[in-house]
């Protein structure tokens, strides 16, 4: 490696951190946030078979499941100006990624509600709950500890997806990387380097999310 690439390295590494730290995270966890909002609205719409609500939940998440994260992108941030609606670059991409995770993460919440066995929701009925205290006492709960596993890894997705904010000019890690990129040109060395700042990233969350694991495997010991 020469010394002129290894300066450049070691001058873009904060550069491309920093943006990581600043944006990046934050857009992560508000969109998830709001995703995982949306997501358990959308599961309990579905799972209590609420008549037109129901529709209304399966055709959002068609709709966003079945169209690139890419193109929701750009429809609302280059697409909606043309309606007379225009976002910043952070909100529209915070709103375009809780709409998108949110329709993938209400597939998983629902799935696990309907994995609870249907006796917890009789023996609710029993001790006199309504079906709201049955659901957010008995089966969420339980619901959402089988769904933590695939909803970690969504997670995780989704800070890898955030790259895609950089084509609606949100200066996340990538979008830096461009920019550096445009200045220097030293496009596999810096894509390298910002895919490794990801990888950083990402490896972090699973640590996260085997220790959430390990934390509800001995919960669930203890409650047998």
């Amino acid at each position: 490696m020469s010394s002129r690439l290894l300066h450049i390295l070691v001058d873009s590494f904060p550069k491309i951190l920093i943006p990581g730290l600043t944006v990046t995270i934050p857009l992560t966890a508000i969109s998830f946030t709001l995703a995982m909002v949306i997501a358990i609205a959308m599961a309990l719409v579905q799972f209590a078979n609420v008549r037109g609500l129901k529709q209304l939940a399966r055709f959002y998440i068609w709709i966003f499941r079945g169209t690139p994260l890419l193109v929701q992108l750009f429809v609302v941030f280059y697409g909606l100006p043309d309606l007379g609606i225009r976002m910043e670059p952070f909100p529209a991409a915070v709103l375009v990624f809780a709409l998108n995770e949110g329709a993938y993460c209400a597939e998983t919440v629902r799935a696990a509600l309907e994995a609870v066995p249907e006796g917890q929701l009789e023996a609710g009925y029993c001790v006199g709950m309504t079906w709201g205290q049955t659901m957010g006492r008995i089966i969420l709960p339980q619901a959402m500890r089988m769904a933590f596993p695939p909803l970690s890894n969504s997670l995780i997705a989704m800070v890898k997806d955030t790259s895609l904010a950089a084509n609606i000019t949100v200066v996340e890690m990538f979008r830096a990387a461009e920019q550096i990129n445009a200045t220097v040109y030293e496009p596999l060395a810096l894509y390298i380097e910002v895919g490794l700042i990801y990888l950083l990233f990402s490896t972090v969350l699973t640590w996260v999310q085997r220790a959430g694991e390990r934390k509800l495997g001995a919960y669930e010991t203890q409650e047998v």
